[in-house]
């Protein structure tokens, strides 16, 4: 099984528009979320739609990303990555719609691990690590700065 299937979703106790505004605001994920991204850069904007390369941390490890992101005004992203340094690809989708609680995020990201020896020492640790470090990292952090 080359690709894995990562999804999990949270509620925010806050105006949807706000989540959004920080949860694409890409240029500035590394202050807002430095445990995940040190950096990132757009190399080209056409409208809602961006190619990026970002350094990011995962597993311990900093890696190169680059992305082709779709942002969907005041709905969240879409994101399609490859990490060559890495030996993975994937599609990311950050979901966000209105609940009587806040903004509900959907989050659903497809991983392709291309490297066979990586995958089997990858896969149970990526099914069973990140979506909690993920929480821990981005939406935890993410609540903390909505409270502000």
């Amino acid at each position: 099984m080359k690709e894995i299937i990562l999804h999990k979703q949270w509620i925010v106790k806050a105006p949807i528009g706000d989540v959004s505004r920080i949860m694409t605001d890409f240029e500035k994920l590394p202050e807002y979320f430095p445990k995940i991204a040190e950096s990132v850069q757009i190399n080209k904007r056409d409208g809602n739609n961006l190619e990026m390369e970002a350094t990011v941390k995962s597993f311990g490890k900093k890696f190169k990303v680059k992305m082709k992101t779709q942002i969907l005004p005041g709905k969240g992203f879409i994101s399609d990555n490859n990490s060559y340094q890495f030996g993975t690809s994937g599609h990311e989708e950050l979901l966000l719609s209105e609940n009587p609680e806040g903004t509900l995020i959907d989050y659903t990201y497809q991983v392709t691990i291309h490297k066979a020896w990586l995958r089997i020492v990858a896969t149970p640790l990526i099914k069973w690590y990140s979506m909690k470090a993920w929480e821990k990292a981005v939406i935890n952090e993410l609540r903390r700065i909505l409270k502000k």
